[in-house]
């Protein structure tokens, strides 16, 4: 059987789905493309939505972050990185699809990628503005919801990862972390110590500072 061939670009939400494959201890490569300035047209047969991550799978091309952990979780049962019971997996994508949808779409992308919501250069100011206001909304959220240092239950899941990348996102956006969210920032220092995660930063050349 080929192995998995997970695409991702250094710092993309595609960092939550490669921490996830580390975590899964599954064998797997990688294709690493910079979206900064784009999607690259000549992958665009990839993924017609022009985004990453994308999860080959055999025959199967996989899009959307939600979808690929799934599928990454799939793989190995036994990790139960969707969560141990019926209701923690429900809880999992009640989170992902939260993160997916609206922090990263439409908060982060407010910020990041304001001529998508407007053709009109001279809203973009306002855009902007509109989504760092949901960014410390969601942020707030995600403090109030935290009881530990793992999103759901008593291990590392899915949502971890993802919850990750978007405390990174938050610090590069300019945002006091550490001071603002004290509930989050243990989380994110816990996550940090384990061996998937400094892969997973290691190998994106990225860097993750709390």
């Amino acid at each position: 059987m080929t192995k998995p061939i997970l695409w991702i670009s250094p710092g993309a939400c595609s960092l939550a789905p490669h921490i996830l494959i580390r975590e899964a201890e599954v064998d797997f490569e990688t294709v690493v493309i910079n979206v900064k300035a784009g999607f690259p047209q000549e992958y665009r047969h990839m993924n017609p939505k022009e985004k990453v991550p994308i999860f080959q799978l055999g025959d199967e091309t996989i899009t959307e972050v939600p979808a690929i952990m799934t599928a990454i979780s799939q793989m190995s049962p036994n990790k139960h990185l969707l969560g141990k019971t019926n209701l923690e997996i429900v809880r999992t994508y009640e989170w992902c699809n939260w993160l997916s949808g609206t922090v990263h779409a439409q908060a982060f992308g407010g910020v990041r990628r304001s001529h998508r919501f407007s053709d009109d250069p001279q809203t973009y100011n306002a855009i902007k503005a509109k989504g760092r206001k949901r960014i410390e909304e969601s942020l707030a959220f995600i403090e109030e919801k935290l009881k530990g240092n793992h999103a759901i239950g008593d291990t590392f899941t899915a949502v971890d990862a993802y919850l990750l990348v978007i405390y990174r996102w938050g610090s590069d956006t300019g945002i006091d972390m550490k001071g603002k969210y004290p509930k989050y920032t243990s989380l994110v220092v816990e996550g940090l110590k384990r061996d998937s995660v400094k892969a997973a930063i290691e190998a994106e050349g990225i860097k993750f500072e709390v």
